[in-house]
């Protein structure tokens, strides 16, 4: 329980501080829809994907927030949550978790 607490208040954390700190984007949240959020995946050019929030206790997602905390730290230069790897990798890793 400790674990999957800490990775939803890690997530909630960056996500809260990349709003305030970021530029408003043409997307709004109307658009996730419940249950859900949105990441940005992508080395050089970033890729939007939505993602369900189950997402968040799952040790292989927790390790790619972990990873994007050390590159990005809490400033998120797109307003969203960042997710520095490959989209084929991000792909492959999410389609092993399911919903």
């Amino acid at each position: 329980m400790g674990v999957c607490f800490l990775s939803v208040t890690l997530a909630k954390k960056i996500l809260s501080r990349s709003t305030l700190t970021a530029p408003r984007m043409v997307s709004t949240s109307s658009d996730v829809p419940r249950g859900f959020f949105a990441v940005y995946v992508g080395e050089n050019q970033k890729r939007r994907f939505v993602v369900p929030v189950s997402y968040l206790n799952q040790p292989l997602f927790q390790d790619l927030l972990r990873k994007a905390e050390e590159e990005f730290g809490f400033n998120h230069p797109i307003g969203g949550l960042t997710i520095p790897c490959r989209v084929d990798a991000f792909i492959d890793v999410t389609s092993r978790l399911g919903s």
